[in-house]
């Protein structure tokens, strides 16, 4: 074996019959292994080392859904394993990391060693999905926070390439990450909001016009937000959902806002799918989207920048975007960026020829909300206008929205000791 290969290899007729154990030599002292056991293996062997996260990183639901876990648990998780290599006291131990029968676990336990090969080995996403599956192993794939049938599956092959499309683009990098700032600004109570790029993308849940909290679930204030963004060269607002606060309260502050209106739950238009991309494209810094719980709708849209500009698939996109923030992009909205691919990688081909070329980009400058976007030729504008009004701010006021339902789900989960002050 040549350094940082991998060879896999299952145990025979001499394994006891209630074990399962997949073998993934990570290099050439063959001390990295992966196991699926029944049973809790004995403690204190002289050359093994067991250990599990099934019940360590726990993946914290909405619906049905179970996965992938978050940025911050496989940051925990690598941290865990590499300080396990590299410990004194293991040194001549084989270590193997084990996970019970539970599938949603195994599938868990798979995309964490497989996300910490892509990353510290540097293996190919195919390889590693190779080795994981082999022996006739299967996998539980992945499914959207919706509430009934699921309709789209999101492999680990999805998961592993989203890791290597975001280490080969930058949107990840473990030597600047701070996981206790994310840990502590994805809680509803302290914002709840997360990066989906780096320097370019925050998804937020949706101001209010005060801070308060409302079944539950705590609501922020603009001014809130106002400290976080500034130090962070925030510039451009986009809000998805109805009417909470007013805009004012950001343009007063100096931040641009735009409002891009179409119903929780729906998939948005051509019209706004364009719009957006234009804002995103024109911003000078970084772009803060929202709808009212910033899940669906927001990854939605952001989800087609990632697609156009970085041509990565839309499986790819939402694991990408789901590890960031888990329960985005929900039902349709799934299918629809299945649909829009081939199409935002053509655009995103044209774009990047221009650019090579030198040429001007003919992209429409946004001066402000969606209803007085200035275009050039007056049917553009009407047409606009008309896709807006069928989503009016009266559309989610007299009714619990799905929205409102994945917030409250998030504010109910098990309180965490804040790591530092709250957002307000």
């Amino acid at each position: 074996q040549q350094p940082h290969s991998w060879c896999l290899k299952f145990t025979g007729a001499t394994a006891p019959p209630a074990i399962k154990i997949i073998y993934i030599y990570v290099n050439t002292v063959d001390r990295l292994y992966f196991a699926i056991l029944c049973q809790k293996p004995k403690s204190g062997a002289a050359n093994t080392h067991y250990f599990c996260i099934d019940d360590e990183l726990v993946y914290e639901n909405f619906y049905a859904d179970f996965g992938p876990l978050n940025l911050a648990m496989v940051y925990r998780y690598c941290c865990k394993l590499n300080k396990k290599l590299k410990s004194f006291s293991l040194i001549r131990k084989k270590i193997i990391h084990y996970t019970g029968f539970d599938q949603k676990k195994q599938a868990n336990a798979a995309f964490l060693i497989g996300s910490y090969a892509i990353i510290y080995l540097r293996e190919s996403p195919e390889d590693v999905y190779r080795l994981i599956l082999a022996g006739s192993v299967s996998y539980l794939p992945f499914r959207d926070a919706s509430f009934g049938t699921c309709s789209f599956h999101l492999t680990l092959l999805d998961c592993f390439h989203a890791i290597n499309k975001a280490l080969q683009y930058g949107f990840l990098d473990f030597n600047k990450f701070d996981v206790n700032e994310y840990e502590h600004y994805e809680r509803a109570e302290n914002g709840d909001f997360n990066w989906i790029i780096p320097n370019k993308f925050i998804a937020f849940s949706g101001p209010h016009s005060r801070s308060k909290i409302e079944n539950g679930y705590p609501h922020h204030a603009p001014e809130a937000y106002f400290p976080y963004f500034r130090k962070h060269k925030v510039t451009t607002i986009i809000r998805l959902n109805k009417k909470l606060y007013d805009a004012k309260r950001f343009t007063d502050a100096g931040f641009e806002h735009f409002d891009l209106f179409f119903a929780d739950g729906s998939t948005p238009t051509d019209t706004i799918v364009k719009t957006f991309l234009n804002i995103c494209e024109n911003a000078e810094g970084v772009i803060a989207v929202h709808c009212k719980a910033g899940l669906g709708r927001t990854g939605t849209l952001i989800a087609c920048y990632i697609m156009k500009h970085y041509r990565m698939t839309a499986a790819e996109t939402i694991a990408w975007i789901r590890i960031n923030r888990p329960g985005s992009v929900i039902g349709p909205q799934q299918h629809f960026l299945m649909d829009k691919q081939a199409e935002l990688w053509t655009e995103g081909d044209i774009f990047r020829a221009k650019l090579k070329g030198n040429h001007k980009i003919a992209v429409t400058r946004i001066l402000s909300g969606v209803v007085d976007i200035s275009i050039n030729d007056t049917r553009s504008r009407r047409t606009i206008q008309k896709d807006t009004e069928l989503y009016s701010d009266e559309d989610e006021t007299n009714c619990v929205t799905q929205g409102d339902k994945l917030r409250a789900l998030k504010s109910r989960r098990q309180a965490k000791a804040p790591t530092a002050s709250p957002l307000t």
